[in-house]
């Protein structure tokens, strides 16, 4: 009989367990459906309706006659077909050899690369035009480099066994980079190093760079180094745009035979496209260096005695475009345009009253603890330091400062950021948008041109018209699916998750190298837009660009939602909590999360019950915004075991001191508009081990 796909059975079993009440504890993914087919079959006769299932999205699929009856024998039929044709491990188990980074744990002898968050260790920062000599005697600085692409210092050392590892692996990479404009510059800043074993190593490797030998640290400490693994990438502007570990090969306690994450390359490549790095800063785990002796050091590496000035130029310019220009900008979604010294200048009362209340930038996770590094890769939040300098500089005199030591321009092509799409989904009509008041959500539906399975490694959602669009959730049915067919909207549906998001200000996602979301042939994408009506009656027409995986995934993205469809609000209650949970039926990852509610929505938190009973908190929202539906991405993804519980619980203001209420008299249930609640926590994983087909080919056929 035709696979199952794997995919399926996770996103079924998810589904099933996310569903009222579910707490199932078997041991096996088929025990758990068993188990929950039992609580289903409300009349006991050993047949689920489409109405005991309570017209779940996975209906269709199980219902393999087409008679509207599930039966126990239809349900073993594709249990059994799964556990024949499907080659997964145990569930209990994460097979050895998976992508995951080598994460620094302080109680464990072996330390890799740690994710940080880049603004707290200096990344987006101008980088001093610092002086050298290198070995051959010749002088130099850092902007004689302005031409190059971008500009590699590579810290090293001839004694320390980690940077002597990787001496091959960046000899290699400046020689495949150098074609493409960019620039290695070797600095050395142990003092000990012998002459003649860094004139060895120049040779051995064949190094093309200038090589400096920091004897007295300056570099290092003008930099902020911590070890003598790490590398800085400068722009043509000398801006940092990344810095960290060159890979997840080596580090403390451990080495492997090939890097499973190449965090330079990935940002070199990054770079030279026009784009952020998906990871702009990890720990870089070498020779610790200690140069720091009673010389005072800020957070983000820069040294705070003798650094110059405030300006504009060599400082708030990179802070609004690091910060502000993806929405305040020509074109984009924010009320005004921060671009020029004048436009800041203009809306300099505004942007104090919103950074100084933690209202700009949009980021409502609860910080980390006191000398804990952010958990969240995508973290929008300001570094104290910015902010600090930020509102030094409005409460002055502003200076200008010298343009020479403006950032490269931010671009913002009218074209994808992403790139050129494989595959550009739009609307099947434009949508007329009224002036006033407010619009009912709009679902319209496209149905895909291939004939194959496709993997996507990257996607951008573009509004036509984004200063009226809220957001959009687009989802992705297979074919003969009952919301493939038009239904859509109620709970189940909701607890299959997404498959693209689009807010303000992010509307974009590229996906780690290995992993990728995947739309099953043939099938159908549907839209949900929110949109604002601003004062001005227009149409849009939103577009989705996908660029597609060119080799299978090692990892299969899927998201989960949990929900509590029985959600009641009372009137007049202005702090109710509502909860859900789901167990997990494998060892999974987790990504992410994004909390979704409407207006009532106050709080919202994530926690795992771990099988032993230990509870911890994933993932704090003191502060939920609905004008900012913002997604939570891992910066190290943990994994759980199966039979964990991840909890999810809202917070909501029914009260008549919730300015958006619309009516604080009414007792508030599930519904999809904007005055109804709903109570939805999207999950976004992966299961360790699971086995993706290639592209093009669908798991049902092989």
């Amino acid at each position: 009989m035709p696979k199952v796909p794997t995919a399926f059975i996770v996103a079924l079993t998810f589904a099933v367990l996310a569903s009222r009440g579910a707490a199932a504890d078997a041991s096996r993914g088929a025990a758990l459906l068993e188990a929950r087919f039992k609580q289903l079959d409300r009349d006991a006769d050993g047949k689920l309706s489409r109405e005991e299932a309570g017209d779940a999205a996975w209906f269709d699929r199980l219902d393999r006659d087409g008679d509207g009856i599930v039966t126990r024998d239809e349900l073993r039929v594709v249990v059994g077909a799964i556990g024949r044709a499907n080659s997964a491990p145990p569930r209990d188990q994460t097979p050895s050899g998976g992508d995951a980074p080598a994460v620094a744990d302080e109680a464990s002898p072996r330390v890799g690369p740690r994710v940080l968050k880049p603004a707290e260790v200096g990344v987006g920062r101008l980088v001093p035009d610092l002086t050298f000599t290198d070995v051959n005697g010749k002088k130099g600085r850092f902007s004689d480099y302005q031409s190059a692409k971008a500009l590699v210092i590579a810290f090293t050392s001839t004694s320390c066994p980690i940077t002597k590892k990787y001496a091959p692996s960046l000899a290699r990479l400046e020689k495949e980079f150098a074609a493409r404009g960019v620039v290695l510059l070797w600095l050395n800043p142990v003092a000990t190093d012998a002459a003649d074993d860094i004139r060895a190593v120049i040779a051995d490797h064949r190094l093309a760079g200038r090589y400096v030998h920091d004897q007295a640290g300056r570099m290092a400490l003008a930099l902020g180094a911590k070890t003598t693994a790490e590398v800085f990438v400068l722009d043509a502007a000398r801006t940092l745009v990344f810095r960290g570990a060159v890979d997840d090969q080596y580090g403390l306690g451990y080495a492997l035979d090939a890097p499973r994450r190449e965090y330079l390359r990935e940002a070199l490549d990054a770079v030279l496209g026009g784009m952020t790095p998906f990871v702009a800063a990890t720990e870089a785990p070498g020779c610790v260096l200690d140069l720091a002796a009673g010389v005072p050091v800020a957070t983000t590496g820069m040294p705070l005695s003798g650094a110059p000035a405030v300006t504009y130029h060599n400082r708030i310019s990179r802070i609004v475009q690091n910060n502000c220009l993806e929405c305040h900008r020509s074109g984009g979604v924010g009320p005004f345009s921060l671009a020029t010294f004048e436009e800041v200048g203009s809306h300099a009362g505004m942007i104090r009253k919103q950074v100084a209340r933690g209202a700009m930038p949009p980021w409502f996770a609860a910080p980390p603890e006191a000398g804990e590094a952010s958990h969240w890769r995508n973290d929008r939040s300001l570094a104290p330091a910015d902010k600090a300098d930020l509102l030094a500089w409005i409460a002055g005199d502003r200076p200008l400062g010298n343009p020479a030591e403006a950032p490269l321009p931010r671009g913002f092509p009218a074209g994808w950021v992403i790139g050129k799409p494989d595959l550009v989904l739009q609307l099947p009509r434009a949508v007329a948008i009224k002036a006033e008041g407010v619009m009912p959500y709009q679902i319209l539906r496209v149905e895909t041109s291939f004939a194959e399975d496709k993997w996507v490694q990257a996607y951008e959602v573009q509004p036509t018209a984004r200063e009226i669009v809220h957001h959009v959730i687009i989802k992705v049915h297979p074919k003969g699916s009952r919301a493939a067919a038009g239904a859509e909207g109620d709970v189940a549906s909701e607890r299959e998750g997404y498959f693209a998001a689009y807010v303000p200000g992010n509307g974009h996602a590229v996906f780690p190298p290995g992993f990728a979301k995947k739309i099953p042939a043939g099938s159908t994408v549907s839209f949900q837009m929110h949109y604002t009506p601003n004062g001005k009656a227009t149409t849009d027409q939103t577009k989705l660009g996908l660029i597609f995986a060119a080799e299978p995934p090692r990892h299969v993205i899927h998201v989960a939602g949990v929900a509590n469809a029985r959600l009641r609000i009372p009137p007049g209650a202005d702090n109710h909590a509502e909860t859900a949970g789901l167990t997990l039926p494998f060892a999974t990852t987790l990504l992410g999360f994004m909390p979704h509610m409407h207006v009532r929505g106050k709080a919202a938190r994530y926690e795992v019950i771990l099988p032993g009973g230990a509870r911890r908190t994933l993932l704090d929202v003191p502060r939920y915004d609905f004008n900012w539906q913002l997604p939570y991405h891992f910066a190290e993804p943990p994994t759980f075991p199966r039979g964990s519980r991840i909890v999810y619980t809202a917070w909501y203001d029914n009260s008549a001191g919730n300015p958006a209420n619309p009516d604080p008299a009414k007792l508030v249930r599930w519904g999809p508009q904007t005055f109804d609640e709903m109570m939805l926590g999207y999950v976004e994983y992966y299961v360790p081990g699971e086995k993706p087909a290639a592209p093009g080919k669908s798991n049902a056929e092989e």
